[in-house]
């Protein structure tokens, strides 16, 4: 007969040693887990940019555009538009090699097509494209006026067709909307070595540049 407290037995006690172990360990390994995933996402955004490619205009050598934006149109946004003739199919071209990310839809495509110009609008950006360019830095082209010429995981270099200009998604005439990032910062595009001027959309801003996205 004993007295007191009944004494645990010692396999209980092992087993719930061996289990806290178990425990601590995979709670460290959880730990680990999300800094790695932590520092696999930081350190893109902490490493700096390589060098601005040396972009071109995203259409035809030789041939003059309109470069504009407009109160509402966000800061940097680009919009081009011919100054001559019809933009309607007008070729799309990369404005700098790179690997394209993204072609495809983006939001809606509305109904908006040369024997329908006034057809309802989409949302977003309509048939596009997307290019890393290396060194953090991306250019994207919106609005085009069918399914993009290019796929993903595809080289392409300057000059390239990737599509064709249209008036898909929200939009109210046939253009081009094209941006220029550094990281997932939008900047102001350079075009050929000079900075476009468009900055800031306080104000209607409109300036004319002709293309030397030319054949090497």
């Amino acid at each position: 007969m004993t007295t007191g407290q009944p004494t645990r037995p010692r396999a209980h006690r092992r087993i719930r040693s061996r289990t806290t172990r178990v425990l601590l360990v995979l709670a460290a390994v959880a730990a680990t887990g999300v800094l790695a995933v932590v520092a696999v996402v930081a350190v893109p955004l902490l490493r700096g940019a390589g060098p601005r490619p040396a972009f071109q205009l995203p259409v035809a050598c030789g041939e003059t555009w309109q470069l504009g934006t407009y109160p509402g149109h966000d800061d940097y946004d680009v919009d081009l538009f011919p100054a001559e003739g019809e933009a309607w199919g007008r070729p799309v071209l990369a404005s700098w090699g790179g690997e394209v990310t993204v072609a495809g839809i983006n939001g809606s495509l509305g109904g908006r097509t040369p024997d329908n110009p006034d057809g309802p609008r989409g949302r977003g950006g309509g048939y596009w494209v997307k290019i890393d360019h290396g060194g953090s830095w991306e250019t994207q082209y919106l609005h085009m006026l069918e399914p993009p010429l290019v796929r993903v995981g595809q080289r392409v270099e300057q000059g390239d067709q990737i599509g064709r200009v249209g008036s898909t998604g929200n939009s109210g005439a046939p253009h081009l909307h094209y941006e220029q990032r550094q990281g997932w910062q939008k900047v102001e595009a350079h075009f050929d070595g000079a900075p476009s001027g468009i900055t800031h959309d306080d104000r209607e801003y409109t300036v004319k540049r002709t293309s030397n996205n030319c054949a090497a």
